[in-house]
């Protein structure tokens, strides 16, 4: 895969709508940000919220500022958006701190609640990670969250229930994970590279957390301006085709000198 230009980047992250003008509906993220500001944990991601965001005008604050959402309140149907640009920024802060970890050989684990869509991503990044010569987190066998089995495929942990990988928003197979650690008297990972409630469960718990989310996921946005997550990458977290991805991944993998070859 060739290494695009961080113009040719936010060109194609743009025609993709990995970000731009991107499928998710205006109504359907103000609606999840008044569900979060309403208290429903559903869309808190694992985070604890408490009391501080319950105005859902400040959700649309820091998601205008922080994925590049409509900031007009009045603006309540049709298109919505994702700053390329602001894509792009964050992808070279995640970078920063993979640039960090392999620097320390860290150990890092890697989970996703969206299979059909990031898991490549997130697989291409392990396998960076390990040829740095970081410790890829193998986790616990037998782990049971959400009526389903929490197992780990191609370095990436995920969820499973009834033979078919599981799009989940919840914290619990994250939260599963690290118990099951602990009982084992194993070293927590030093870093987590995840999504929805798996990033944002880990960060709650402590650990450097760093992740993507779309922007009807507001949580883990608020959970970096908040400082409980490092990193947030704004992106549809689900495109038509997965392989849309890989020149975002391999500017990724540039981006903190983790290229075959660098």
């Amino acid at each position: 895969m060739p290494i695009p230009s961080r113009a040719a980047l936010v060109d194609h992250l743009a025609r993709t709508r990995i970000a731009g003008d991107v499928a998710t509906p205006r109504d359907n993220n103000l609606s999840h940000y008044r569900k979060l500001a309403n208290g429903d944990r559903h869309y808190w991601l694992g985070l604890e919220l408490g009391d501080r965001w319950t105005d859902e005008q400040d959700v649309l604050a820091v998601m205008a500022e922080r994925c590049g959402v409509n900031d007009d309140p009045e603006h309540r149907m049709g298109q919505d958006t994702i700053d390329p640009e602001l894509t792009v920024d964050a992808l070279e802060r995640m970078a920063a701190r993979l640039r960090k970890a392999a620097a320390g050989k860290e150990r890092v684990l890697f989970a996703t609640g969206h299979p059909g869509g990031l898991l490549d991503v997130h697989r291409q990044t392990a396998d960076a990670m390990r040829r740095a010569g970081c410790e890829i987190v193998r986790i616990p066998g037998g782990l049971m969250a959400d009526e389903g089995m929490v197992f780990q495929f191609a370095d990436v942990a995920m969820l499973e229930r009834g033979a078919t990988l599981w799009h989940t928003h919840s914290p619990e197979p994250m939260a599963a994970i690290l118990d099951g650690l602990e009982r084992e008297g194993r070293p927590l990972p030093d870093l987590v590279v995840a999504d929805h409630g798996w990033a944002g469960c880990a960060g709650q718990r402590g650990l450097d957390s760093i992740g993507y989310a779309d922007c009807n996921d507001p949580a883990l946005f608020i959970g970096e301006a908040e400082g409980t997550l490092q990193v947030t990458v704004p992106l549809d977290d689900h495109v038509t085709d997965p392989r849309f991805y890989d020149p975002m991944t391999a500017y990724l993998l540039d981006a903190a000198g983790l290229s075959e070859g660098a």
